[in-house]
């Protein structure tokens, strides 16, 4: 069993997000998991169209590469 750690300000953040998420979700543990799921899947779909996006404006030259 591993040891308990200090909690951290971090963890205290993360703690009051999942109470949070949990209580929007009325105290449905499942159905704010499903939330997350759905939130990230969109959030996944939205960094591929801009990592499409940039790619594109990348290759017509409207970007330039940082030389430091």
């Amino acid at each position: 069993m591993p040891a308990a750690l200090p909690e951290t300000d971090d963890d205290n953040g993360l703690e009051a997000a999942v109470d949070q998420a949990i209580s929007a979700c009325g105290g449905d543990m499942r159905a704010a998991i499903r939330a997350l799921i759905v939130a990230n899947e969109f959030l996944e779909n939205e960094v591929s169209e801009l990592m499409k996006a940039v790619s594109h404006a990348y290759a017509r030259g409207r970007f330039q590469s940082y030389s430091g």
